[in-house]
This record gives C-alpha cells, structure tokens and sequence, in this order.
C-alpha cells in the first residue's frame, strides 16, 4: 500500500474530516476479513489505513504531517498504535459495534448448534432401509422452569449488575478520543433480567444437557459416508431460539459376501478348473438368497458374469444396480493317482486350438504396465 496517508484512504490533501471517516469505513468493510477473507494481506492493508486514519483524523497531527511527511511525525515522538489484530482494530475504531451498519444492541435470539452422531448398518440394511435408533447428549430447555431459569412460583427481576440493557458499557481514551466499549452482561447474559430464585433443576440456566434417543430411517440404497439431517434434533436454541440439527453419519459395515461399486454389487465365486473347462452351473449370493450363475463352457480366470438387476437399489431412483461375479478358477491340489492319471491323459491330447490364448487378456495387461 501507498506510503503516502491520503492515498492509502482514497482521499484529496483537502478532504474534509467526514470524507476522511467515510473512505475509512469503505475500507473496513472491503478488508474485513467476512467479506474479504480471499486476501492474505487484507489485515496488513487495513492496519495501514486505520494508522493512515489516526494520523489525518487528529487535526494537529494531520497539520504536521502536511509540512513535514510522516518524518516529522516520528522526530515530534508520534508512534502508531500497532494494533494485534482485526478484533483489536474495529474495537478500537468502531467501539465493538458492526462496522456493516448494526450496534451493539440486546442479543436476539440465537439458533442452537448441530449434533453429529453416526449410525452404523449392516450392507442387507442399506440394501432394504432400515429404522435404526441412536443415542447422543444434547443441550435442551429445562422442562421444570419452561427455559426461564426461575423456580417455580418465583419472580424474574431486572438485572442490577445491567440496569437491565443486558450490556455493559466501558469508556476508554484511545488516539481518537474516548471509545465506549459495550459487552454482554456477564450476570444476566444479555437478557436484562435475572430469577431471583434460580431453578433447582437447571441452576437458573433454562437448559440443561439430556441424553436423547431417537429413531432414523435410513433410506434404501445408501452409501457408506452419508449423512441425514433430522431438523430442529440438535441443541436447544438461546433466548428463545430455534434448536439445532441432528446430522447422522451412516457407516455401512463390510460385507463378507460383497464389495461396493457405486449401486452394482462384486462379489468372487470358485469355480474347479475341469468344470469352468467343461461349464457348469453354481450357486452364487445375492441380497436375497442364493441363484444359480451358468458358467459356459471354457471361462477363464476373472471373467466377470453380470447378473443384471442384482445389485444395490439407486439411491430414491427407483432402479437397482448389477451384480457383478469375478470367477476365481481353481487348481486341484493333492490329487489322488487316479485324478493325476486322467489329468495327464487331458494334459496330452491337448491342441495349440484348445491353449490359444485371449487376445484380450495380453491388452489388459500392456494397459497396466503403461504399453
């Protein structure tokens, strides 16, 4: 930013004090760092400006710095005030108010916050949709004194340590003059009035924290990692307020049987070597209950056979996925001396027309290596 004050703030050598104020509160809402937050050197921009301002808001020091530069400044023993940070900033210039335009009124009523659990289900529950119940700790209105934190029958009165404004005010002197501070009544919290007789059950805070349990559905179809949202399930709001969300994390536990793809289902069956040479029919799980696959004739390692309609239903689409079986063929082991016999016997009246190799398979395999 410009070493020269005036043009840090945008302003004419012979602006006037309220032109000076007004560029000032333009900056502050364009470095803020709500609205600004993209802008790494946004804080450093605005300390410049704010001490651009300390120096041309003070008519004796503006006069000075006119004649001589900010030279003259510091050999008459001036010193910006080197401010900490944004908060310590617009306290200062803005007395803790909202530089967008509000004031530090009463706080309103303010929303409660969120509560995330999760909620694990077996993969046949995701399948189907299931209820499932969880259980969490939640912040909720005190049911014996209805959330105003008096006891039953007994008065609520204005806050004496307030006056009942809810805040408390503290004049400070800064280098722009005195700085009225205002913050949230530490007696009454903001509300202005106090129970005379706090209740038992809360301790005169109108809330209190409850171990809740309550049902989700889980919808058809899905997946690990989503979340449902049950509205106005979370922390009890303040002041009046509306309550939180509760957001349930599902977690689908592995399946023993099946691995995810999306909406299709992946699931290996073993098939013996002779019988994938031969074809046969085995039975392969689903969802529901076992179907017969036919295996045709001469399948090889990792053919995949698609059951169409078998998979996992598409989340609120009304359609299901596939089922997808990788065949694993498996090679006899310990074989007697009568499977060896027959075994060699195939071994020798074998052709170069029952070995060809698939084509296929030696293109899946430059593709792995990057040929």
């Amino acid at each position: 930013m410009s070493a020269d004050y005036y043009e840090r703030l945008g302003v004419a050598r012979d602006a006037s004090e309220g032109e000076i104020k007004k560029a000032f509160r333009r900056l502050a809402r364009e470095l803020h760092p709500d609205v600004n937050g993209h802008d790494p050197e946004a804080e450093e921009k605005f300390k410049a400006a704010a001490e651009a301002y300390e120096v041309l808001s003070d008519p004796e020091r503006r006069a000075t710095y006119d004649r001589y530069g900010a030279e003259g400044l510091r050999s008459g023993g001036y010193q910006p005030s080197g401010f900490g940070s944004f908060a310590d900033i617009f306290d200062a210039f803005f007395g803790g108010g909202d530089i967008f335009g509000g004031g530090g009124g009463r706080p309103g009523p303010a929303q409660g916050g969120d509560v995330a659990v999760t909620a694990t289900i077996e993969l046949a529950q995701a399948a189907t949709g299931a209820a499932v119940e969880v259980g969490y700790d939640a912040v909720v209105r005190c049911d014996v004194c209805h959330g105003n934190g008096a006891e039953p029958g007994t008065p609520i009165e204005t806050c004496e340590r307030c006056g009942g404004a809810g805040q408390l005010r503290a004049v400070t002197r800064t280098p722009f003059g005195q700085v009225v501070r205002a913050t949230v009544c530490d007696a009454c919290h903001g509300d202005g009035r106090v129970p005379r007789e706090p209740c038992r059950a809360c301790r005169g805070r109108g809330r209190k924290v409850e171990r809740l349990n309550v049902a989700v559905d889980v919808p058809a179809g899905i997946a690990d990692g989503q979340r449902i949202r049950l509205a106005g399930r979370g922390h009890a709001g303040e002041l009046g307020g509306p309550p939180g969300d509760l957001y349930v994390l599902i977690r689908v536990a592995e399946d023993a049987r099946f691995v995810r793809d999306g909406d299709d289902l992946v699931t290996v069956v073993d098939v013996p070597a002779p019988l994938a040479a031969l074809g046969t029919t085995i039975a392969v799980p689903t969802l529901e209950e076992p179907i017969e696959l036919e295996i045709p004739p001469g399948t090889q390692p990792h053919d995949t056979l698609t059951l169409r309609g078998r998979g996992m239903p598409a989340l609120r689409r009304g359609r299901h996925g596939d089922l997808r079986a990788v065949v694993n063929v498996v090679i006899p082991r310990r074989l007697t001396d009568e499977q060896r016999e027959l075994l060699e016997r195939l071994a020798g009246s074998l052709t170069d027309d029952n070995l060809r190799s698939d084509d296929g398979v030696f293109s899946k395999l430059k593709r792995a290596f990057g040929g």
